[in-house]
């Protein structure tokens, strides 16, 4: 039985993912953590897991972060980043953190069981997008660094909204996740979008990330 921990904030995607990979009958998943600190001091109690599939964007500790410690910390556990950004930047970070491979949320089961056995293997699995992303990066080098960010004006809340909608969650999701009303989620997004003068989620996800928010 090949054993699988999850870093997933999102209760729901994590559900998800969970069911994803055990449709594969030889494989388990021992834990689920909303964040790197908990993965962390979960791995500490009990070390026994083959792989790790790792969320980036997490709060108290993100994916990136937690990678590094692990990497360090428990050579053996391979890890397999999860989300649904491409950029080059994260995937730079990832790989120099220790990932041993690179997927996107969207990918079916098959593909998510066939990267379990090949980040065992030693292999580097990799979404087809993200490996010609990664092939960019070894004919062009090291990505640009991210821009100065650019101050918006905006406040913890609407912060954590906009790490929401780069999640691609919907309005009711939200207000689920972070306690509030739908009405309360909408006018937060109104508010997002007004202050970086953005007219719908790609615009404020693509500034976020050039801004260095998310």
């Amino acid at each position: 039985m090949i054993k699988i921990a999850i870093a997933e904030d999102i209760s729901k995607l994590a559900q998800a993912l969970k069911e994803k990979v055990e449709l594969g009958m030889e494989f388990k998943v021992v834990s689920i953590s909303p964040n790197g600190n908990a993965l962390i001091q979960k791995l500490e109690e009990s070390h026994a897991v083959d792989v790790i599939i790792m969320d980036i964007n997490m709060p108290e500790k993100n994916g990136i972060e937690t990678t590094e410690f692990i990497v360090n910390r428990w050579p053996h556990i391979k890890i397999i980043m999860s989300t649904i950004f491409d950029d080059e930047q994260n995937l730079f970070d990832a790989i120099m953190a220790g990932a041993s491979g690179y997927l996107l949320k969207d990918e079916p089961p098959a593909k998510v069981h066939r990267a379990i056995y090949e980040a065992m293997e030693g292999g580097a699995p990799m979404s087809q997008t993200i490996a010609k992303k990664a092939l960019s990066l070894l004919r062009n080098g090291t990505p640009q660094a991210t821009i100065e960010q650019e101050d918006y004006q905006l406040t913890k809340r609407e912060l954590e909204v906009l790490e929401q909608i780069a999640k691609g969650l919907s309005y009711d999701q939200i207000s689920d996740n972070l306690f509030i009303s739908y009405g309360t989620a909408r006018k937060h997004v109104e508010n997002i979008y007004r202050k970086m003068q953005v007219h719908n989620k790609i615009e404020a996800i693509e500034k976020a990330k050039k801004s260095g928010f998310i």
